[in-house]
């Protein structure tokens, strides 16, 4: 059972869920589409998950109409900084983001609406992300943005070590440039 714990910048939500642990270890259930419908999340249609050690930095990445992707993000190992930036320009919240620790001890949730961009930086050794997607995987609508571009100013996390990006993520343009939504 979800609890809905925030709300953060334009429709950003935040969950706790219930964990239910015994002798044999741990079970938690992370949602279900009617739940979640009851917070106004849309149908999840794809999922989606990434192992990445300490270090790593994916994002920010989004997708374009007509395929555009709000995200449900859970971990279920390990602990993530994860970032959702607001990239629609009729929004009152444009271009600001929104920053929450997601960790599998928590087993907190973090729901970006369509019109958001999605990062994250891992800060535990190593970390197992879940995503969750509104809409399936398109190549032509997908597009990166910059994670360090100064237009945004994400404070990032302040680790011991370079952040680890790909080379889509090293490329990506920054918001002077970058093709962004309505």
């Amino acid at each position: 059972m979800l609890e809905l714990t925030a709300r953060h910048l334009g429709g950003v939500l935040e969950f706790g869920t219930s964990v239910f642990t015994d002798d044999r270890g741990r079970f938690l259930e992370l949602g279900r589409n009617d739940e979640l419908a009851s917070f106004g999340v849309p149908e999840l249609v794809q999922v989606n998950a990434s192992e990445s050690t300490r270090g790593v930095l994916r994002g920010i990445h989004y997708q374009l109409p007509p395929r555009p992707q709000g995200k449900l993000v859970s971990v279920l190992a390990g602990s993530i900084w994860d970032v959702g930036v607001d990239l629609r320009r009729s929004s009152e919240t444009f271009l600001q983001w929104v920053g929450v620790e997601l960790s599998s001890e928590a087993s907190n949730l973090l729901y970006l609406p369509e019109g958001f961009g999605h990062a994250f930086v891992v800060t535990s050794p190593s970390a197992i992300v879940l995503y969750r997607a509104t809409n399936e995987y398109d190549p032509v609508a997908d597009r990166s943005l910059a994670w360090d571009d100064p237009a945004i100013g994400i404070e990032w996390p302040r680790l011991t070590l370079e952040f680890r990006l790909s080379d889509k993520d090293r490329a990506a343009p920054t918001i002077e440039s970058a093709q962004l939504f309505p």
